[in-house]
């Protein structure tokens, strides 16, 4: 009898546990979903309230005439004799790559060489990288252009065929300012999408030991590992979510060359090591490269939603992960637990 009891008790207390459990990750889910909804339901509301007002003041930045953007795309345009292919391939391939390793450039200066102190100091990973293996940077180097140069372009010149046929990605005239901004926050909710669950994918045992573990050779990343991956990963994971949003939209060539070269930016950013003021925090895609099984996705819901940064939220990059305001940094004022700090 006093057996039956304890199973009981044993029971009870273990339905218990699992209810608190399914409430407290329904409520963190809710939580980030309304935040979430405050974020962009806010820009919205900011976007439609003070449309003409933005409009205005952007245009006497621009220039006078308030058509800066428009003159300059028609001077290229005559300028290439209307050559679709050419204005496409300068777009999205040319911009978007100049703009990436302009910013790799500085960052592997800093890498390879520790200075300046004012950036060395937002090492995510103070013990890593510092310098970073010159022949392994080399490495990474050499497979991201390989990616880039033999990957890369036919992707693009397959999307370029598939979105001529949608219809004139290369017009004459430029889209607004404010359905730009529409279409690059479809493109980044279309490519959280696909990258979450693409990333997942090649997380799979097996598909990782062959495929994602080259990636997962830097715990530690650096900027131009971003693109270094194995050949399967680089158009599956790197270049289809981002290239779907513009095909499904059937966007301008300007909007998808700004899009290209934002989401190249930012993602050298969360693998650069670095958490440096006012940008975007890599403490998120850094955690995944330290830990491997955490922090799959770009904005974060839907790891909350499949509970895959349950660990990630109870480490302290969790409590940095936030755009640094100040210039300290966020390990002297958020400093690790001291036991995990002597581990």
């Amino acid at each position: 009898m006093l057996q039956c009891n304890a199973c009981v008790t044993a029971l009870v207390r273990d339905v218990s546990r699992a209810r608190y459990s399914i409430i407290e990750n329904t409520g963190g889910l809710w939580d980030s979903l309304k935040k979430a909804a405050f974020v962009i339901g806010s820009g919205l509301f900011f976007l439609i309230g003070f449309r003409n007002s933005v409009t205005w003041h952007l245009q006497r930045f621009w220039g006078a005439s308030g058509d800066f953007w428009q003159t300059q795309w028609t001077k290229l345009h005559q300028a290439l004799g209307g050559n679709e292919t050419a204005l496409f391939f300068i777009g999205t391939m040319l911009v978007p790559t100049l703009a990436f390793w302009m910013f790799n450039a500085l960052l592997m200066l800093v890498d390879t060489t520790g200075k300046p102190n004012f950036i060395t100091r937002y090492r995510i990973q103070p013990d890593k990288n510092s310098p970073v293996d010159a022949a392994r940077l080399r490495h990474a180097v050499k497979t991201v252009l390989f990616n880039q140069v033999c990957l890369s372009v036919p992707v693009v010149v397959l999307t370029y065929v598939v979105m001529r046929w949608r219809g004139d990605p290369c017009s004459l005239e430029l889209p607004t300012f404010h359905w730009v901004l529409l279409e690059l926050a479809v493109c980044g909710l279309i490519e959280e999408i696909l990258f979450y669950y693409t990333h997942r994918l090649v997380h799979h045992p097996a598909l990782y030991k062959s495929i994602h573990k080259i990636h997962h050779e830097w715990t530690a990343p650096v900027g131009v590992v971003a693109l270094y991956a194995h050949p399967v990963e680089h158009v599956l994971s790197n270049m289809l979510p981002a290239l779907m949003g513009p095909v499904l939209l059937g966007s301008h060539v300007s909007t998808t060359s700004l899009w290209f070269t934002i989401a190249l930016l930012v993602t050298t950013v969360s693998h650069c090591g670095y958490h440096l003021p006012l940008l975007p925090s890599p403490e998120f895609h850094d955690y995944h490269h330290l830990k491997f099984n955490q922090c799959y996705g770009v904005l974060g819901v839907l790891d909350r939603l499949h509970g895959t940064d349950g660990k990630f939220r109870n480490d302290r990059a969790y409590e940095r992960h936030t755009v640094l305001l100040g210039l300290t940094p966020l390990r002297e004022s958020i400093p690790d637990h001291p036991k995990k700090a002597q581990e």
